[in-house]
């Protein structure tokens, strides 16, 4: 058993402590079932990438580094422990490591009955958790309004931050950083952080981008035509990754149809994994953004490559 399981009600009680393309429209393209070569598959995978992901303006795609912990809140212990499994199981494929029992959760799972309600009432809570202010680690204002307002069987936040790759450390400065011993005077050299530089490049970055925590909100009364893995996949994809809420997925094979096709959508597809395994492969280097993305959907492509050649053929 791996990942947290707990109730809102603990979660909050320990957050008070420190801290598709329209040129595609047709039936769906599964690339799991047909064999799409050469500069086609690029095409594609570049034109999902450009549909879906969701960076913070002016910054890299984020994900997870080393491990992930996975909290699920407000469902019965045996579903809990069913989603906080699955999603546990995907962390594991895409190379990172999975949360162990009772650990801090950085995905959090809530399950609500009213979530056009709960959001609001959730973020005003603890709005640092949501809008940090630190350069680049959320997205925004008007971003948020639409979490808290915009009705949506699953609605997703998540925290990111840019940090040396090396090392991990946060290489911008943090809301409310001192000295590590709490003392020193409030200047910016006193606190700020410094990070060494291996080589001056015009091409290349020691800075990346890594996500630090994610709020996932699920409606219960809005998922009933979904089976719980189906959404555990969902909460897994959008999670993991920078998903756009609102992109238009109609003309790909991927979990992100699954509320409006349900029945062609039983799971995470390989273009779904591609999309994941692609992501944390890359190493996210370059310093041109457009060059970023494009490391992306060449990792993607060797994904899907790999994935479709261990199939069995029939």
């Amino acid at each position: 058993m791996i990942g947290t399981v707990l109730s809102l009600a603990l979660f909050q009680a320990v957050s008070q402590q420190p801290v598709a393309d329209p040129a595609l429209a047709g039936p769906a393209v599964d690339l799991g079932d047909i064999v799409v070569e050469g500069r086609q598959l690029e095409d594609i995978a570049s034109r999902f990438v450009g549909e879906v992901a969701d960076p913070v303006r002016h910054r890299g795609l984020a994900r997870w580094r080393d491990g992930v912990c996975v909290g699920v809140a407000n469902l019965q212990p045996d579903m809990a422990q069913q989603m906080v499994d699955r999603i546990s199981t995907i962390v594991e494929d895409v190379g990172l490591t999975p949360g162990a029992p009772g650990c801090s959760p950085n995905i959090l799972v809530i399950a609500t009955v009213d979530a056009n309600r709960f959001t609001p009432q959730f973020v005003a809570q603890r709005p640092r958790l949501f809008l940090v202010g630190g350069s680049g680690m959320d997205q925004g204002t008007a971003a948020l309004d639409r979490f808290r307002t915009t009705d949506r069987p699953v609605r997703w936040w998540t925290v990111s931050i840019k940090t040396d790759d090396d090392t991990g450390k946060a290489s911008v400065r943090l809301p409310g950083a001192m000295n590590a011993d709490g003392t020193g005077p409030f200047s910016v050299m006193h606190y700020a952080p410094i990070v060494n530089v291996r080589a001056a490049s015009r091409l290349t970055t020691s800075y990346v981008d890594d996500a630090k925590r994610s709020f996932v909100i699920v409606d219960v009364d809005k998922v009933q035509g979904i089976s719980l893995d189906q959404l555990a996949d969902y909460v897994a994809m959008v999670s993991l990754a920078q998903i756009d809420a609102d992109a238009d997925t109609s003309g790909y094979a991927t979990i992100l149809n699954v509320f409006e096709d349900p029945g062609q959508t039983p799971g995470l597809t390989n273009w779904d994994r591609a999309y994941l395994v692609g992501l944390y492969d890359t190493q996210r280097r370059r310093l041109n953004r457009t060059s970023q993305r494009t490391e992306v959907v060449d990792s993607i492509v060797r994904a899907h490559h790999r994935l479709t050649a261990t199939e069995p053929t029939e």
